[in-house]
């Protein structure tokens, strides 16, 4: 085989394509192999520079492509933020309201702080002029007589008129509607149905923590027990209401009640024959109305089911109410301070209804509430929406007024309790400037430092229609 030398390396000898192999000699057939190689060089160059270029264009093509759909598709979610956030929403914010500018998606984080309470439950001593607050005698609607011409049934929260309503605002001895009204002989009961031995029990109770469990929606959260003090493990009644489907849901997860109805120390207490379809107006009764279902009790804690306690209830009775001269203490929110704000959020997250809400925040606008407006040095309120998971009461006449006054807003309009507060709060203020109400609104990083919490078992039941 012939050899030829080539950058320094010697290479088998390339034959012309077309002969037969016995023309030329060497020296001819080396010279065609030279010019292919030649020829096939200049047409990879060629190639080279229409790949580089065809490269080249395409990249030119895709940055061109990518810039009028940051463009386009940019603008169009700036559109949709602002109708997610219901700035577009009629009879909240009107046409010539300024668009605010895009939220991040990115969720805010809130955390504790450090909150100065007494260091131990045997340092604590009740005020002696605590309940030296406005005095007048509350009685309750107990039954209603229905008419046989009347269309109406009985309703747990009773039948109340406008005219009913307005007056009950009124700080003064009164009997006003507050849950638990019956119908006439021979109607069955409205509900919120409890067993005899458990309300003896709840009428011995003088300090109560109470919460809520209904549509097995959580799990039983129990208190810390070694941060709650030897004295509150005697002297206060810890209570969770739930109902015969989520007893049966605890027991199957190992939270049957002893011979004296406690899990931990938690007292059980079955209700049968919920008033309400919607389970979370069902949970406003005990949330609201601790002074109905503990008739002889003095303080309240509520604290939603979701939550575990982690200070000793006296701790927190002493820091929210006797040190600060109060007789009703809740946390403001902790993202938004405005009803209109939360009237958004609430058809933003589809929480409810949005006619039952229109309907219910077009009569508050109609009767005088207005926007929260931090500016304002004589604002009465730090916030005009709460964080209602936790409420400190003192059961003074006007705690219990205010109780009842926001349960019946809950029980006429929707179940979200933060739509009617400020509305609550303001109007029987507003109705009774010489007869003040102690109300602690105190921050929502405090709240966080009472009890650690959980998120809930399942996704909740859609909003009624």
């Amino acid at each position: 085989m012939g050899l030829y030398r080539h950058t320094s390396e010697l290479l088998p000898e390339r034959r012309g394509g077309g002969g037969d192999g016995s023309g030329g000699g060497g020296g001819g057939g080396g010279g065609v192999s030279r010019r292919g190689r030649r020829f096939g060089g200049r047409i990879t160059k060629q190639r080279l520079s229409r790949w580089v270029f065809a490269l080249a264009l395409i990249f030119i093509v895709y940055l061109v492509v990518s810039c009028v759909r940051m463009f386009f598709f940019g603008n169009v979610e700036d559109k949709r933020v602002l109708i997610s956030q219901g700035v577009e929403e009629d009879g909240v914010l009107g046409s010539n309201s300024e668009r605010p500018p895009p939220k991040s998606n990115r969720r805010k984080k809130f955390f504790p702080c450090e909150v100065a309470f007494a260091e131990s439950v045997d340092d604590l001593v009740e005020p002696k002029d605590l309940m030296n607050f406005t005095q007048f005698l509350l009685e309750y609607v107990d039954r209603e007589e229905i008419y046989q011409n009347h269309s109406l049934e009985p309703r747990f929260g009773g039948l109340q008129t406008l005219a009913e309503r307005e007056k009950s605002f009124y700080a003064r001895n009164q009997t006003l509607h507050c849950g638990f009204v019956k119908g006439p002989p021979g109607y069955p009961s409205t509900g919120f149905d409890i067993d005899e031995m458990d309300k003896a029990y709840m009428y011995t109770c003088k300090v109560v923590v109470s919460s809520c469990i209904f549509g097995s929606s959580d799990f039983l959260r129990r208190p810390t027990r070694n941060l709650i003090s030897e004295y509150s493990q005697k002297n206060v009644c810890f209570v969770m209401f739930v109902d015969e489907q989520t007893f049966k849901k605890l027991s199957s997860e190992g939270n049957t009640p002893d011979d004296r109805g406690f899990v931990g120390l938690w007292r059980i207490v079955i209700v049968r024959n919920l008033p309400y379809e919607d389970m979370r107006k069902t949970g406003k009764v005990p949330k609201f109305l601790s002074h109905r279902l503990f008739p002889s009790s003095r303080y309240s804690i509520w604290l939603d089911s979701k939550m575990r306690l982690l200070i000793d209830p006296m701790l927190i009775i002493d820091h929210f109410l006797w040190r600060t001269k109060s007789e009703y203490a809740i946390s403001n929110h902790y993202d938004r301070h405005c009803v209109w704000e939360e009237v958004l959020q609430n058809k933003r997250l589809n929480k409810y209804n949005h006619t039952a809400i229109d309907e219910q925040f077009t009569f508050y606008q109609s009767d005088g509430l207005t926007k929260f407006d931090p500016s304002d040095p004589n604002i009465p309120l730090p916030s005009y929406v709460p964080e209602g998971s936790f409420i400190v009461r003192a059961h003074t006449p006007m705690s219990n007024l205010f109780s009842c006054l926001w349960f019946n807003e809950v029980d006429r309009f929707t179940s979200r309790d933060q739509l009617s507060f400020a509305y609550t709060y303001l109007k029987l203020r507003r109705m009774n400037l010489e007869r003040p109400f102690y109300l602690n609104m105190f921050k929502d990083c405090e709240r966080r430092s009472l009890a650690k919490l959980f998120r809930h078992r399942a996704t909740p039941s859609p909003p009624p229609p």
